[in-house]
């Protein structure tokens, strides 16, 4: 490659026609037909495990950063009233994508092609602000969280899945080399964990859950936590796999120091709105 940035799109298709990274583009859902990634997607135990931690109720649903619509397409099939936030207008990986999967699918979509730092919805307008892997890529992380906050109702929840943590500044470029596609088009980032949570409480989130890399399968994807257990009972050599309780599967996330590992934040709104 030149040193020349390519856009998202021209990096993902590069990445799909890397005949040794089938298994990536498939595990990233950058794989076509769009509808039938998205409806792997929606029976992944990703999904599966975040669907947990949404309210019972559909009712709106704002998804920030909705790339080629994966969640949004999974929120709507729930029974959600979704509102797909994506700036990159993009028909391979942005908004153009988004529409085309909701027609194809018969889906409810609304496409909104703007940024999350200034959404064009009034207060209190959702009753969820979801964002799959978006958090890290803003431009600034204490307003996106603001603005997020201030469209959501009181008592609404907010969910930002698989987001990326490194443990000092100085681990962002290891980050960066390690990454299979930032050195194309160089959009990658991640904040210390400490940053996040500042700024999700900071915007009047009370975080419930903050899920450290393996004790989710939301942040575990394409692995599972099961998958996890097993493999450390074999090099324990423990017989049952059930033997290995969950607190030490969280133990061992928090102790992970992996530049770029993922985390996922859920939390309630509790002033305003």
């Amino acid at each position: 490659m030149n040193d020349a940035r390519l856009t998202w799109e021209e990096a993902v298709l590069w990445l799909k026609a890397q005949p040794d990274q089938a298994e990536l583009v498939r595990a990233c859902f950058f794989d076509d037909p769009l509808v039938e990634a998205a409806e792997r997607y929606y029976r992944s135990s990703e999904w599966i495990a975040v669907s947990k931690f949404l309210p019972a109720k559909p009712g709106r649903a704002l998804d920030l950063g909705a790339g080629r619509g994966i969640s949004s397409y999974a929120l709507a099939k729930d029974g959600w009233q979704t509102v797909a936030l994506e700036p990159d207008k993009s028909a391979v990986v942005g908004a153009g994508a988004i529409r085309e999967l909701a027609r194809e699918a018969g889906l409810d979509i609304r496409v909104e092609e703007t940024w999350g730092e200034k959404l064009p919805f009034e207060d209190g307008s959702f009753d969820l602000v979801h964002g799959r892997q978006v958090l890290h890529h803003a431009g600034n992380l204490k307003i996106l969280c603001r603005e997020a906050a201030r469209v959501l109702k009181r008592g609404g929840f907010f969910i930002a899945t698989r987001e990326h943590v490194i443990s000092r500044k100085g681990d962002l470029e290891r980050f960066h080399e390690n990454h299979p596609l930032h050195n194309l088009y160089g959009g990658e980032n991640a904040y210390l964990l400490d940053e996040y949570i500042s700024a999700i409480s900071g915007a009047g989130f009370k975080l419930m859950y903050v899920l450290n890399p393996c004790e989710s399968d939301i942040n575990l994807f394409p692995d599972t936590v099961e998958k996890s257990r097993a493999r450390l009972a074999g090099s324990l050599r423990l017989p049952w796999p059930g033997l290995i309780p969950d607190v030490m599967l969280k133990f061992l996330g928090w102790r992970s120091d992996v530049p770029g590992r993922l985390y996922t934040f859920v939390g309630t709104k509790t002033d305003g709105g």
